[in-house]
Parts: C-alpha cells; structure tokens; sequence
C-alpha cells in the first residue's frame, strides 16, 4: 500500500474562516450587548426624568406616584425595553410627607436591568443582565402651572 502524500494547499484559507469565525462571534456578541446595555441606560434616564415631572405636576403624592409609574413605564416602552423590571422610588426634602408644600424638592430614583442578548439560559441559571438606575430631581415650581386669571396683566 502506498499512501497519498497530501500537501499544505489551501489548508491557510480554511484555518483562517475558521479562526475569523471564532473570533467574529465573540466581538460581536460584545458590540450587541454594549448596544443594548447603552439603550437601557437611555430609557432608564428618560424614565427617570418623565417620573419626576409627572410626580411634580400631579395635584397630589397619591396620584402623583401613580403618575410617575405610567411615566416611567412609557419611557421604558419608547426605547424598546417593554418587558424590563422597574422600581420608582420617590423622596421629597425637605418636607417628605408632604412632596407638593413649598419649596419641596423632589427626587425620583428609576431602577431596572437588562438582560444580555443571546445567552440562553441552559447555560446555567438566568440569563446574565446589567442593572441600570437613575436619578432626577425636580423642585417644585418648576412645572407649576399658572391660571391666567392668576397672572400679572
């Protein structure tokens, strides 16, 4: 039997595909997540800013906190991050029992996280996210709104 000596032609071209594939993937994935980590951190401050301003022109805490949670929650639907976690916590100073006295100044605090696209969870437990928060704060009188009876002529 006389065996066939094979030589090396082609053989560059096929490792190359192979190692731009392994390295293509990863580079990839990290160019996706980055991307989707910036659009959370775009809706979680837009949320942030729409719930202090609805906070602040709601006639009272009750309904305002209502308010700022339809606010939030929007905000997060218009960068695309719908089915994303959110906590709303609100804080007034210097009169937290009452955010709408005064010179109250308040401060919305939005949290939420993202979850890293294409990372199945067989991988093991969920699949891995980013947590994401951010804050705003409003005084009051900012977005008050003035009768025009109330107005100077």
């Amino acid at each position: 039997m006389t065996r066939r000596h094979r030589g090396e032609d082609g053989s560059a071209l096929v490792e190359l595909s192979w190692l731009g594939i392994l390295l293509l993937v990863p580079l990839l994935w990290i160019v996706v997540s980055v991307f989707e980590v910036q659009r959370g951190a775009f809706a979680v401050s837009g949320a942030a800013r729409a719930a202090g301003r609805a906070y602040a022109l709601a006639p009272t805490d009750a309904e305002g906190r209502a308010r700022a949670e339809a606010a939030a929650r929007q905000a997060l639907s218009d960068q695309g991050v719908d089915d994303a976690p959110l906590d709303v916590e609100i804080t007034c100073s210097p009169y937290p029992d009452d955010c709408h006295a005064g010179t109250s100044v308040i401060t919305v605090v939005v949290s939420s996280r993202v979850d890293l696209p294409l990372m199945p969870a067989m991988l093991g437990g969920d699949a891995p996210s980013f947590a994401l928060d951010s804050t705003h704060s409003v005084p009051i009188g900012q977005f008050q709104e003035v009768k025009a009876e109330d107005a100077a002529p």
